[in-house]
């Protein structure tokens, strides 16, 4: 794309019609809401995809997609574009405390000897690799007992990430320096400032793309642990319920439950036991 390409891209605005039909599509294929306030995000977002498929306005971009059935290759681009990927390793940490000092160990007495642990939004793989090292550290004066993470998310952009499992070495901090020690490779290059994820944790965690507004989820045997954090605030009370429904469907009876410090299921018929703040259990 040329200069005057390059301008044209930056100061055209998405007319009130052509957002409204984003933002509609956006929530029906997501869950996530686009009210009129993240116009100025939503242009911001989508200017990248202009200039990979060589649009100069939102216009003819919308045109393509919707009228022209560009939709059907752009989809994957679109949300990937518009969905928020913040993440920390030990994020919330007291949900990897209850983890160690509740949940397994009930687990545990109650003859589990494969634990199924399902981070439903993972995003760049901070969650399922975190959850990998405490499953790693807590099973290391164990014996008799395994454990396999599913990782899921929407955007394929993200997984990609995950799946290398590199990072900058300051995203790691965190992380207990025991664990660092024994899970996280530092580049040879000190310049390059990055971390991978040791391979023995990296193959504990199978990464798929899973979209939460699906009528069901296909992830095989019932699930002992759902991680389900900071992704329910981005939806609508309805949406939360849907998706809480579902995720307890792929939960086993007696299965654990943790959503975001900033998230409540109050109010919603759901079979779950509130055991601490955002912690549950299926009933």
């Amino acid at each position: 794309m040329n200069a005057l390409a390059e301008a044209v891209v930056g100061d055209h605005r998405i007319s009130p019609k052509n957002f409204r039909r984003l933002s509609n599509y956006i929530f029906e294929y997501s869950g996530i809401k686009m009210p009129e306030t993240k116009t100025t995000m939503l242009e911001g977002r989508l200017r990248r995809r202009l200039r990979a498929t060589g649009f100069t306005d939102f216009d003819s971009y919308c045109h393509y997609i919707f009228e022209e059935g560009g939709l059907a290759t752009e989809s994957v681009h679109l949300i990937d574009a518009v969905t928020t990927n913040k993440t920390d390793f030990f994020r919330e940490p007291n949900h990897f405390d209850y983890l160690t000092q509740k949940a397994l160990p009930d687990l545990e007495a109650r003859g589990a000897r494969r634990v199924r642990i399902w981070s439903s939004a993972c995003s760049i793989g901070a969650e399922p690799y975190t959850l990998a090292m405490v499953m790693a550290e807590y099973l290391e004066r164990r014996s008799g007992m395994d454990y396999h993470i599913l990782a899921t998310d929407l955007s394929t952009d993200v997984l990609q990430k995950a799946r290398r499992g590199v990072y900058p070495a300051d995203m790691l901090e965190p992380v207990p320096r025991t664990m660092a020690a024994r899970y996280v490779m530092h580049a040879r290059d000190k310049q390059r400032n990055e971390v991978r994820i040791a391979p023995a944790l990296r193959t504990r965690v199978g990464f798929a793309r899973l979209n939460l507004m699906d009528d069901s989820y296909q992830v095989g045997e019932p699930m002992d642990i759902i991680f389900c954090r900071n992704v329910l605030i981005y939806f609508d009370k309805k949406t939360q319920f849907n998706v809480l429904r579902r995720l307890c469907d792929c939960l086993a009876q007696g299965g654990y439950m943790f959503i975001g410090h900033s998230e409540s299921i109050t109010g919603l018929d759901l079979p779950l036991k509130q055991l601490a703040n955002t912690v549950f259990r299926k009933v």
